[in-house]
């Protein structure tokens, strides 16, 4: 199987053991950032950054997609023109066993308390 990663293109992310708890929880306080990580949980297969229908600018996306690369929560890698993302589950579970479950799990009971309200 051919690679498809663009070679030149190379994105710096954090080793595993340089992924931090308290960089991790800091990406995952953010409401956006929030949503881009539950979706990719939700996805078996890398999403390009154009697949995700956030509220906000551009340039605030790109924000976004950035602290959570350097932080550790995902790996961003340019397939073509296009940067795809994926969830960096095995590292994180690794380092912080059922966090990354839990933060979810929580943010969609959270979802759907809010829902109820309107």
């Amino acid at each position: 199987m051919t690679d498809t990663v663009t070679p030149g293109r190379a994105l710096p992310h954090p080793e595993r053991e340089e992924i931090r708890l308290e960089g991790v929880l800091h990406a995952l306080a953010d409401p956006m950032r929030l949503r881009i990580v539950s979706e990719l949980a939700s996805e078996p297969a890398e999403l390009s950054c154009s697949r995700f229908d956030l509220p906000v600018t551009k340039s605030t996306t790109t924000h976004h997609f950035r602290v959570l690369r350097e932080s550790g929560v995902i790996r961003q890698v340019y397939r073509g023109t296009a940067k795809m993302n994926a969830l960096r589950r095995d590292d994180l579970d690794g380092l912080f066993p059922g966090l990354l479950d839990s933060l979810l799990a929580a943010a969609e009971r959270q979802a759907r308390r809010l829902r109820e309200r309107v």
